[in-house]
């Protein structure tokens, strides 16, 4: 099994108890009964800013506090975002997404071997074009 990065609507919809396609849950499940790290790309902690901030996503406290929340969960991780994984979300093969986002954490997952959890069509298309792995939720 590989490790999972969640994309930022996947990682909206764990935090909030959302309904998964089963694939998904079984992924989540596996990671937790391996104890194995599911991990968070810290862009996603601008693009949650951003979607607060533009009111197109209410949460229950201010986004850090949220996240902070969030990551004391036992097997979420942030993933490292060196300069060299943003380097690389611009030089990504085939057609990928134009979202710099959802370049960084294709980017991400690409560098750190891991399988994005996501809804984005777009990301699911670059994955079943062999670019990265993913997994629908």
């Amino acid at each position: 099994m590989t490790q999972l990065l969640l994309d930022t609507c996947a990682m909206i919809w764990v935090a909030g108890n959302a309904d998964l396609a089963e694939p998904a849950i079984a992924a989540l499940d596996d990671a937790e009964d391996e104890a194995m790290s599911i991990f968070l790309s810290p862009i996603s902690a601008w693009e949650i800013g951003l979607l607060v901030a533009r009111n197109r996503l209410t949460l229950p406290t201010r986004p850090k506090a949220w996240l902070d929340r969030l990551l004391k969960a036992p097997n979420l991780r942030l993933a490292q975002l060196p300069p060299g994984v943003l380097i690389d979300s611009a030089f990504l093969p085939g057609t990928p997404p134009r979202d710099p986002a959802d370049r960084i954490i294709i980017a991400t997952a690409r560098e750190y071997d891991l399988t994005i959890m996501t809804r984005d069509r777009v990301i699911l298309d670059y994955a079943e074009a062999g670019h990265v792995r993913a997994i629908a939720c």
